[in-house]
């Protein structure tokens, strides 16, 4: 019996040390601009852009193949500290810029479809087939993807409350240069 414990434990010991190795040895570097783009994305996952989410977008971007102006949800400060990091010229939005909103379910006229909870890239919503559902405020992005596939209308955007986590200036910094 102890034998046999010692041998496992010799093998998880001898595995673990043989999986520690690889992840060293194995690591795969991820491309720090393309981290550097991710990290200034708002992260809706909406697909505004054309691509899936976030990621690919940024990737898109660092390889030079899209331009920075695609994201709504980003909005125009975006697209300045896109322009800033990547030293492009700042573009208009290629879309409207709205302003930053949450889904509301009407519990009412819920059909508990799930439809929306499949089209959520964030898990936002929460319910189950046949029930009520209901957004988690904290959770959503404001992407819109719920929308398209409710069978009845029941979920419509709801713009945020301006307070302090949120507030921005509504105009823009100007610098001025002093001459030399």
């Amino acid at each position: 019996m102890i034998t046999t414990l010692a041998i496992m434990a010799l093998g998880a010991v001898v595995l673990g040390a043989a999986l520690g190795y690889a992840s060293i040895r194995f690591k795969v570097e991820g491309d720090p601009l393309v981290e550097k783009i991710e990290a200034i994305l708002p992260q809706t996952q909406c697909g505004q852009c054309g691509y899936p989410g976030c990621k690919p977008y940024a990737a898109a971007i660092s390889a030079g193949e899209v331009e920075i102006n695609l994201c709504p949800p980003g909005g125009i400060d975006g697209v300045r500290k896109l322009a800033d990091l990547l030293g492009r010229e700042v573009k208009p939005l290629e879309a409207e810029e709205k302003p930053k909103q949450v889904a509301f379910i009407d519990e009412q006229t819920c059909i508990g479809c799930t439809l929306c909870i499949q089209a959520c890239p964030v898990d936002a919503i929460v319910g189950a087939a046949k029930q009520m559902h209901t957004i988690v405020e904290p959770l959503c992005t404001g992407c819109e993807l719920c929308i398209k596939p409710c069978p009845v209308e029941c979920i419509i955007m709801q713009p945020i409350a301006e307070n302090i986590d949120n507030w921005k200036w509504k105009y823009p910094v100007i610098e001025i240069k002093r001459a030399a």
